[in-house]
């Protein structure tokens, strides 16, 4: 019989709640284009439409790891974003690389 979640969270320890929030948090932080995409509830024929390509062609967007920055953005703003790129550096922090900026 399947459980619901609320119940079962709610029997977690305190020290368990807490270690889920972080695991879903960070997982919210960080996940691939095609779980951005369904997380933003698009289907990759609503995002093709948007950007006037064929789907296929969402699917190798999603699936490729090197891309040209304005493939990106054009991606990330198809769903209502804005693409940041940073550095990160242990010494200073993150520092945002605008030279993209007129990309948009």
């Amino acid at each position: 019989m399947a459980k619901n979640f609320r119940e079962l969270r709610a029997r977690m320890s305190p020290k368990a709640q807490q270690a889920s929030a972080r695991e879903h948090a960070r997982l919210v932080r960080e996940m691939p284009l095609g779980k951005l995409r369904a997380a933003r509830e698009m289907t990759q024929e609503n995002l093709a439409r948007i950007l006037h390509v064929n789907q296929s062609e969402i699917s190798k967007i999603e699936r490729r790891a090197d891309m040209y920055v304005s493939t990106l953005a054009s991606y990330i703003e198809a769903m209502g974003g804005a693409l940041e790129i940073r550095a990160v550096f242990p010494d200073v922090g993150a520092v945002k690389i605008n030279q993209f900026e007129e990309l948009r």
